[in-house]
């Protein structure tokens, strides 16, 4: 037994030894919670700066000129082309207008157009501007002296392939209004008027312009006295009288302050003006202070009533403004080209500023009744209604237009007399 028991202790210290010597048992490793990959360290953001201010660019200066043959500030033609000029300005980026006005022999003795053109290229002007029919000559000799300039001349011919005094200058251009439209509107105006069934015509310097224009408030006059009034033609008395000129040059022209009291005086209770000044109107309100009814039609300029509101039944006026951009922005571009313009009105909206190139507004002297008609005599005119159309004869009583024949551009634009139903001289003596 004891034996047994010693072989036991011996087995038993044998299998310690054996486990001491044993190398000790690696420990698993620790598994950590899974994390996502560490981001790269960014490079620090540098401080944001204002973005550049950058200047808008400016349209590069383009100066055009303008000879007025009167005062800018005539309240007639020469401002209705002065105010064209400030309306290009406003309408084109970059234009800009220099100019020289009391451009005629009596203010200017001994200077010519063409002179005072030079004057104005001299100044920087690329494209120059002549505003009456009165220097047509100087703007051709300009044009043709300057081929580098850029020519219009308003109510000129000398661009026209048809008309009779075409010139072949690739630097001129004319423009004009179809202010045929505006007299009749105004002849219509006067006719619904009138109480006496005078109307007088305060004319200019005789020429085809002023011809046509006169005839043409005649026209509207008798249209109206008969087709809105149902009167006899016979009964309408128009005469047209001269002054020699488009405004007063004391000791050369009639004096247009006289010509209006003439007719005043002599039972004539509408005076049409065609002239580029207020004395109709002035004088219409002269004697409507002494107690005659008697009204005025002025001329060119849209705010011409203004001077005498109270006799004004209304003006016919020029709208430059519109042609005069087109013309600068294509000689801006380059594209320009010589045309010659007879601009009619826009019948959309007469009165347009941006659209029309004639316009009529009505004066506060112009009754309700004569007010409606005229608006409907201005939508027959829109709608085709044609004045220059047969049988018309001349002053001297030979035909103009036979029966149905419509007038073309050339026979009214070159119109050789007054029509008959006129009083009053058809040419210069």
């Amino acid at each position: 037994m004891k034996r047994t028991w010693f072989v036991l202790s011996v087995l038993l210290v044998l299998a310690m030894l054996l486990a001491a010597c044993q190398p000790a048992a690696t420990p698993a490793p620790t598994t950590a919670p899974t994390q996502p990959p560490a981001e790269p360290t960014k490079p620090a953001a540098e401080p944001t700066q204002a973005p550049e201010v950058t200047e808008p660019v400016q349209p590069q200066e383009f100066v055009f000129g303008m000879l007025l043959v009167g005062p800018y500030n005539d309240r007639g033609w020469s401002q209705a082309h002065y105010e064209a000029g400030l309306y290009v300005e406003e309408k084109v980026p970059g234009a800009k207008m220099i100019y020289i006005d009391k451009v005629n022999p009596a203010d200017r003795p001994g200077t010519t157009p063409e002179q005072l053109a030079e004057d104005l290229v001299s100044k920087g002007a690329k494209l120059v501007i002549f505003n009456s029919d009165d220097m047509k000559d100087g703007a051709e000799a300009f044009a043709k002296a300057r081929p580098d300039i850029i020519v219009i001349h308003a109510s000129g011919d000398g661009a026209w392939k048809e008309g009779k005094n075409y010139r072949d200058l690739p630097n001129l251009g004319n423009v004009m209004g179809r202010m045929e439209y505006g007299k009749m509107i105004a002849g219509c105006a006067a006719a619904l008027t009138t109480k006496t069934g005078q109307i007088g015509y305060l004319g200019p310097l005789i020429n085809d312009e002023t011809r046509r224009l006169a005839a043409a408030a005649y026209l509207g006059a008798r249209y109206c006295w008969t087709e809105y009034l149902g009167k006899d033609p016979a009964q309408l008395k128009f005469k047209v009288t001269w002054i020699g000129f488009w405004f007063n040059i004391p000791g050369v022209t009639a004096d247009p302050t006289q010509v209006a009291d003439d007719f005043f005086n002599s039972n004539y209770d509408v005076v049409i003006s065609g002239i580029d000044t207020t004395e109709a109107l002035v004088e219409a309100k002269k004697f409507r202070g002494q107690g005659k009814e008697v009204w005025a039609v002025p001329y060119d300029y849209i705010e011409a009533c203004k001077e005498a509101e109270e006799v004004c039944l209304g003006v016919p006026y020029f709208n430059w403004g519109p042609m005069y951009a087109k013309y600068i922005q294509e000689a801006i571009a380059g594209t320009w080209k010589p045309s010659w313009d007879w601009v009619g009105p826009d019948w959309n909206d007469i009165n347009n500023p941006d659209t029309s190139h004639v316009g009529f507004v009505k004066g506060a002297a112009l009754s309700a009744d004569a007010s409606a008609q005229v608006d409907k005599f201005i939508s027959e005119l829109a709608a085709g209604l044609n004045l220059w159309k047969g049988p018309l004869n001349f002053q001297d009583g030979t035909p103009f237009l036979k029966e149905g024949e419509v007038a073309t551009d050339l026979q009214v634009w070159y119109l050789p007399q007054l029509l008959e139903g006129m009083e009053g001289q058809s040419v210069s003596e």
